[in-house]
């Protein structure tokens, strides 16, 4: 398998290439040049795998022969035997939904599931290669605290990660700022998600920086990440009954749309997923257009769903490529519109296509706070308020068309990660697991910094001349 660049001016490189990588050189995004197929038969065989089995499956159909199998399959089983569950990402029946746990990972959220195999992946690439990688990625809060306890203490790799100074939980702060080791350095960074998230890029563009220092990237721009999110989907069918798995539909709560992008591919290879429901807080740019076809930028807003307090999706440029039906020259003449005037109008023709594509609502502060409550009275279950934006997407699905399907909401955190948002609604702390019990005693480091990509250049620089 090859991977290319959404803006077509990077040769073709290996998936071990890709991964290296993360953004392409030309500043597009990785994909593969073509989607794997995978057949009804095949998709009923790969529903009776556990879950390792399940990654292997899908992942030898990227990686083809960079990495020797029995290589691969310790990786995987490596990256999961730090979950609390040997089926990673379990289903639970609550209150005639599916929640879809996916936070049993190290740091109790989501991203652990693709951040622990990049990790291992990671280090087994650069002791092959006898070389050394500094990762740089922008958080909203859940990717860098999973990113490094990913990378964590590994050989040959540094990470820095950037997080946007008071606007994450004090639990994801205290994840991230409470690992000391010697390769790990947190930036709390004066602005938000966006501004991180830009800094990022804006290193990535400058491609003697990049070279000089050896640069890799964790976010969802590094297509491993979506790759390793594409299984759980696979997980999730194979959890449901037969008959549900005629008709069944997947709620994400989405914020930077690498999770939901996920889902499509997954989608796309054969999955028959009825409908991909995608739920935002009142950071609304994705659900906005989902609905309007016009993707238009606006100001963040804080949020009781912190993770997903942004307005501008690193991920969508991959959707985007597959609406301009694979076109990079279209996607470049797309994004240079957006760029410059900050606003993408799509025409009648492609907005009909994402609206086949996909269904979007828009879930404010106080409604998810009501379903946390309202949940948690009726069953006893607890969600956090991320999750939470996504069962109340699925109520309103419910209660507008009368579905009777299966539909699958997909818990991004676990609700200890934000006590304080629900106390709010139930008046109470949820329980602590110990991970996150012990965090208030451990000792932190960070360094403040402006957003601004030369002073974490600077930074940068000064900490890997000391190294």
């Amino acid at each position: 398998m090859k991977f290319i660049s959404t803006r077509g001016n990077t040769k073709p490189v290996s998936f071990n290439q890709a991964v290296m990588m993360g953004l392409a050189s030309d500043g597009g995004l990785l994909l593969p040049a073509s989607i794997p197929i995978f057949s009804e038969s095949e998709i009923n065989e790969l529903a009776t795998l556990p879950y390792t089995e399940l990654a292997f499956a899908i992942f030898t159909r990227f990686i083809g022969e960079d990495i020797p199998e029995n290589d691969l399959r310790e990786l995987i089983k490596s990256s999961y035997a730090t979950f609390s569950t040997s089926l990673v990402a379990p289903l639970k029946e609550v209150d005639g939904l599916y929640i879809q746990e996916l936070f049993h990972g190290p740091t109790l959220a989501f991203k652990d599931i693709a951040l622990q195999f990049l990790g291992n992946l990671f280090e087994y690439l650069l002791k092959k290669e006898q070389r050394s990688l500094n990762i740089i990625g922008a958080t909203s809060g859940d990717t860098g605290s999973a990113a490094i306890h990913g990378i964590r203490g590994k050989d040959n790799i540094n990470i820095f990660i950037l997080h946007p100074h008071g606007k994450v939980s004090r639990v994801q702060e205290k994840q991230m700022t409470s690992v000391l080791d010697d390769n790990v350095f947190n930036l709390a960074i004066d602005g938000n998600f966006d501004d991180g998230q830009r800094v990022v890029k804006e290193i990535f563009a400058d491609l003697d920086f990049k070279q000089k220092y050896s640069l890799g990237a964790v976010n969802s721009i590094n297509w491993a990440r979506i790759m390793a999110q594409i299984v759980y989907y696979f997980s999730a069918y194979s959890q449901l009954s037969e008959a549900q798995r005629k008709d069944f539909s997947v709620v994400v709560p989405t914020g930077n749309f690498g999770n939901i992008m996920a889902g499509w591919i997954a989608k796309k290879m054969g999955l028959p997923i009825k409908k991909l429901v995608l739920a935002t807080n009142a950071n609304d740019i994705l659900s906005r257009f989902i609905n309007t076809g016009i993707y238009e930028s606006a100001q963040v807003q804080p949020t009781l769903s912190p993770s997903m307090d942004i307005q501008l999706a690193s991920n969508f440029e991959r959707y985007l490529y597959f609406l301009a039906d694979c076109n990079p020259q279209k996607l470049k003449k797309m994004m240079a519109v957006f760029s410059k005037s900050g606003k993408l109008t799509l025409d009648p023709e492609l907005f009909a296509r994402v609206k086949a594509d996909f269904t979007a609502t828009r879930i404010d502060d106080q409604a998810t706070l009501e379903t946390i409550k309202n949940t948690w009275e009726e069953t006893g279950y607890i969600l956090d308020p991320h999750t939470a934006t996504g069962v109340c997407a699925a109520n309103n699905l419910r209660q507008q068309s009368g579905n009777t399907a299966a539909i699958i909401c997909l818990a991004t955190a676990h609700p200890a990660k934000f006590p304080e948002a629900v106390k709010k609604a139930i008046g109470k702390f949820p329980p602590a697991p110990p991970a996150i019990a012990a965090l208030d005693n451990l000792p932190c480091r960070s360094e403040r910094i402006k957003a601004d990509t030369n002073a974490v250049k600077a930074y940068m620089e000064k900490k890997l001349k000391q190294a």
